[in-house]
């Protein structure tokens, strides 16, 4: 018998080991790499489900509902702290019930939770720490607490005490608070059924350029101050303004923060793939953890820049990040995982930093300026390590090594081969090898893109059978599902897993010219329109009629890491609507558009795919078909063109059947474009100005 007196933040609690039931941690079956790594904690985990509520209900205690993912740092640090602890796991066990969330299974109930501490404490992270009364009503909660008071925190079992008090002796406060919350939480879901903007101008798009240019670092590229995130909406918004207005100030940002990103430690220099944000100003030192999400959008973005200026840093990026995707993050035969941890035997970015020792004795073949080029420190630049980054313009080491700039280079490329060799010797950093819709829709857009770009074949192979996989593995019982591991789908589809797979399906459908991606769009988007639809608004709630995980059900509109589904759903709508033929689709777009448009321009750097499609639409979308026996030099003029609000589609055969092109085959070149209201003679030559950008 073992007792814990209260000086270590409890009341005297007494607990017999030989009768602990080790078993009643119930994650061990579960597929998500963060739940099995908390399989062997002492507390008693179960996962989210209607059975934990059940028992809660039963035995009438309040659960602990913890929330994280499996690249969270500080999700391993208060595990290691207090999760792994036998004290704190038997007060756990005693007084809660305790259930442990994958957010990136759920992000519904994460975002449920997530809105509610936010409301209590004014900030939100993970771990994100709630709890919660049997009905699934938040009633406290809070992020990451120390195993000792610390920064005027509490500790964690001082807080637990606190809630289990107030549980216990005053569940008339509980009760009025989980109330109110609920309260707060549907007044925050609601969704306006009119419009609060007018459809937008070229002129709304210069405000929002403004108001993000003034949120720019303009020396150090990206937005705001550390920590820094890629931004690459923000990013894609002001390339696409530049594309469409010739506003260099806004190239000029897009491409700074780019190119101070690539040069940074945020970038695997050795390896590829970018880590998913900067501790700092500069992008020196990042969070080492690598996000499918991030490296989806900061291909997509890469292949913009490049399509712009034809620089060639961009292709080799966009080519040593599909390497990298590929070589890492890629399940044979299925799709790819969802995130690289940050640590590696325990320790934040071991497995890619080297000390000022190690670099010398792996990298003494090579001349000095290779340390130079990749800023190796003699005291490191980073925790007494070096986090390569691209310290020095390989155009200036081969000036002052009188050298040819091909040479430098070479050898640059043989030190990150010799580097890699290295590293693979290692221990590696954990994989999340769940595979998730959504972020491998995302994915497949940006390597759809990546082919039209760079002309690389087999990217198109590569893009046409994943989406084969994704089609044929992320559908159980009848219904789309959020997520795929060991031969297993589950969890039912959100809006963004089916919005990003209907914009891939529409990507595809151009980039390979097949027109079956597009009935299946279509199909996705009557489903969603069916499951999701809010009554008297234009927009969709984020989670469908088949699920009831949390209280209330609410719409996704901010653009968080990812694009806001509805935004997404707004361009889909608008497209899908011109190619089949759907007026009612179209205006729901405008719809949706007009309403955010005021909070999208005051606030353009947390809503930039509202204004990337807002921009577009105000330039108006276009649809362009070429058809004829001899169309492959059209083909080829179209996809070296920048086109962000056109989709383009090729047709040699006869009878052809091209939503909404049904016109009389002709053997010779003919250009059919369209607005959303009307068609433009028809062309034999490409207008230079199809998408009618500036010259």
């Amino acid at each position: 018998m073992g007792c814990f007196r209260k000086n270590k933040g409890f009341t005297n609690v007494c607990f017999n080991f030989e009768e602990r039931n080790f078993m009643a941690n119930k994650l061990k079956d579960e597929q998500s790499p963060y739940l099995l790594q908390h399989a062997n904690n002492p507390v008693h985990w179960q996962p989210w489900g209607e059975e934990a509520f059940a028992q809660a209900k039963k035995e009438n205690k309040p659960l602990i509902v913890s929330i994280g993912y499996s690249a969270c740092h500080w999700c391993h640090v208060m595990e290691h702290e207090s999760f792994e602890d036998e004290a704190t796991a038997a007060y756990m066990n005693e007084h809660f019930i305790n259930v442990k969330v994958d957010r990136e299974e759920y992000p519904d109930v994460d975002d449920f939770y997530m809105t509610a501490v936010q409301a209590i404490s004014g900030s939100g992270g993970w771990p994100l720490n709630v709890f919660v009364t049997p009905d699934k009503l938040p009633f406290y909660g809070g992020t990451y607490f120390p195993p000792v008071p610390a920064h005027g925190r509490p500790s964690w079992k001082q807080l637990m005490q606190r809630m289990s008090e107030v549980w216990q002796e005053r569940p008339e406060e509980v009760a009025q608070q989980a109330s109110q919350m609920l309260d707060y939480l549907r007044n925050a879901a609601k969704v306006s059924a009119k419009n609060e903007g007018e459809e937008w101008t070229m002129e709304d798009a210069e405000k929002a350029v403004a108001n993000a240019l003034q949120q720019a670092d303009k020396v150090n590229g990206g937005f705001g101050r550390a920590p820094k995130f890629p931004s690459t909406m923000s990013i894609g918004f002001l390339l696409e303004h530049y594309h469409f207005t010739g506003h260099k100030e806004a190239l000029d940002q897009a491409l700074l923060s780019l190119d101070k990103m690539i040069a940074g430690g945020i970038y695997d220099q050795a390896g590829g793939g970018f880590a998913r944000y900067s501790v700092d100003d500069v992008w020196l030192a990042p969070h080492f953890e690598k996000m499918l999400y991030d490296n989806a959008m900061l291909l997509s973005v890469l292949c913009d820049a490049f399509k712009i200026t034809g620089k060639d840093i961009y292709r080799e990026v966009i080519e040593e990040m599909m390497t990298f995707l590929l070589r890492e993050m890629k399940q044979n035969d299925a799709g790819f995982y969802s995130a690289l941890d940050a640590d590696s035997e325990g320790v934040e970015g071991k497995f890619y930093t080297f000390t000022y020792g190690e670099w010398n004795e792996l990298m003494a073949e090579f001349p000095l300026y290779v340390a130079q080029y990749f800023g190796i420190e003699k005291h490191g630049n980073w925790e007494h390590t070096n986090i390569l980054h691209r310290a020095v313009e390989m155009e200036q080491i081969a000036t002052e090594q009188n050298l040819p700039l091909q040479e430098v280079k070479r050898v640059v490329e043989e030190a990150k081969i010799k580097l890699m060799k290295e590293r693979a010797k290692r221990v590696r950093p954990g994989t999340d090898d769940k595979i998730l819709l959504s972020w491998n829709a995302l994915l497949n857009t940006s390597i759809s893109k990546a082919y039209v770009a760079l002309k690389r074949d087999d990217y198109a192979v590569i893009a046409r059978n994943h989406m084969a996989w994704m089609l044929q593995h992320f559908e159980a019982e009848n219904t789309p599902k959020h997520v795929w591991k060991n031969g297993v789908a589950k969890i039912v589809a959100n809006l963004d897993d089916l919005a990003y797979l209907i914009q891939a399906l529409i990507q595809l459908s151009m980039t390979v010219n097949d027109e079956q991606y597009l009935m299946k769009a279509v199909a996705i988007t009557k489903y969603i329109l069916k499951h999701f639809s809010i009554e008297e608004s234009a927009m969709f709630y984020f989670t469908s009629t088949l699920q009831n995980e949390v209280p209330l059900r609410k719409p996704e509109t901010y653009d968080g890491v990812t694009p806001s589904s509805n935004a997404v759903m707004a361009q889909n709508l608008h497209l899908l609507g011109m190619l089949a033929e759907k007026s009612e689709w179209i205006s729901q777009s405008e719809e949706m558009l007009a309403q955010m448009k005021i909070q999208s321009l005051r606030y353009p750097t947390s809503f930039g795919y509202w204004n990337i499609i807002g921009q577009r639409m105000a330039k108006g979308f276009k649809t362009i078909l070429v058809t004829g026996e001899n169309i492959d030099t059209v083909k080829d003029e179209l996809e070296k063109k920048f086109l962000p609000q056109c989709f383009y589609f090729f047709e040699k055969k006869e009878n052809f059947v091209t939503m909404p092109f049904r016109k009389q085959f002709e053997k010779k070149t003919q250009i059919f474009i369209c607005s959303k209201n009307s068609c433009f003679p028809t062309l034999e030559k490409l207008p230079e100005n199809v998408d009618f950008a500036i010259l």
